[in-house]
């Protein structure tokens, strides 16, 4: 286990005020009162050194670009603050590892967890664990069964990925008669799979010239995307547009398409690698466009928790207390906004 002493940028901050003043200000008609500026006064994004507080973190091995990324994201945002120490643990997908690292943390009394769960079910009872002896959970991405056992879930959005990946396609292919598209998926006996999936589908329901004509499950790795895409490339000799679940996987995926030599159809893909970005800003092959599923998500857990532990809300929002959910939008990347995201783009 590592400890990160850290500085903070940007986002949360507060100075409480009083809930009196704040109905006052509700109430008063009387505009010289001066009790409407009681609104000013709610908690607003500060960026002055606070309250020291001891984040534990707990997440995932880092066995793929964007599981990597997480862990890097939590721990550079954690740097940021002057005011927060991070305990790091050895990321695991070892359930009872986990598991252990994190009764752990419990154990050292640390103010608040982000908990990145290698299995949300199996996890659960050890979320409540925490939350039970008095220590907040932000529960990142994969989620705990039971809302008791965080205080704060932040992910991204999988239905939506697949909802904006079809709408981008549908609009590419908007006015083409008898389109046809295919799709890249992950596994699909995982949930995040499925709701991808749906969202594409739905979304493919607004353009009535256009038909999905193949689907292939992969395993998010490259290896998988080259060979199921080398299935797809030779079951269908002509299509409009594929979507890739996973960037990751999508270079694989690549590999497949240019040893066949096919550039006659869009490709989109999802997730945010540096790769992805770097071919989208090139704009010299298929890949047109990739969907966020942003790992930025960590840093933001990391934000969350200092609030959490400091007390403080939100800046921006005129809530006293952090949500109880925070859902990161699934933003299309394509070569009119590249620049923009490619400083977040993961290996």
């Amino acid at each position: 286990m590592t400890k990160l002493t850290s500085r903070r940028g940007m986002l949360f901050g507060a100075a409480a005020v009083s809930a009196g003043a704040v109905l006052a200000g509700c109430t008063s008609n009387d505009p010289d009162s001066g009790d409407d500026k009681a609104a000013d006064t709610q908690p607003a994004a500060d960026d002055k050194p606070g309250k020291q507080v001891t984040i534990g973190y707990a997440g995932p091995q880092a066995d793929h670009g964007w599981l990597n990324a997480i862990n890097d994201n939590a721990k550079k945002r954690a740097e940021k603050y002057s005011d927060v120490t991070l305990e790091v643990t050895e990321g695991s997908n070892d359930t009872a590892q986990q598991i252990g690292q994190i009764e752990t943390l419990i154990n050292k009394k640390v103010d608040v967890l982000v908990i990145l769960p290698a299995d949300g079910k199996a996890l659960t009872q050890v979320g409540l664990k925490a939350m039970n002896a008095g220590i907040p959970v932000v529960n990142l991405d994969r989620v705990f069964n039971s809302p008791q056992a965080y205080r704060c879930w932040v992910g991204g959005d999988n239905y939506r990925m697949g909802l904006n990946a079809g709408h981008y396609i549908g609009e590419r292919l908007k006015g083409k008669s008898g389109a046809r598209v295919i799709e890249l998926s992950g596994p699909d006996n995982l949930e995040l799979t499925q709701e991808r999936t749906k969202g594409f589908d739905d979304a493919l329901k607004n353009y009535s010239n256009i038909k999905k004509v193949a689907r292939q499950a992969a395993d998010f790795t490259v290896e998988s995307g080259q060979s199921k895409m080398a299935q797809l490339l030779q079951a269908q000799s002509q299509f409009d547009a594929l979507w890739n679940h996973d960037d990751d996987q999508g270079v694989g995926a690549l590999r497949a398409i240019e040893q066949a030599g096919r550039d006659d159809f869009v490709m989109v893909g999802g997730a945010g690698a540096l790769s992805a970005f770097q071919a989208i800003k090139a704009d010299s092959g298929v890949l047109k466009a990739t969907v966020l599923y942003p790992p930025t998500m960590a840093a933001s857990a990391i934000d969350l928790a200092r609030a959490l532990g400091q007390g403080k809300g939100v800046g921006g929002l005129a809530e006293y207390e952090i949500p109880s959910s925070v859902t990161c939008y699934s933003a299309v990347v394509d070569k009119d906004n590249v620049d923009q995201y490619m400083s977040t783009g993961f290996k």
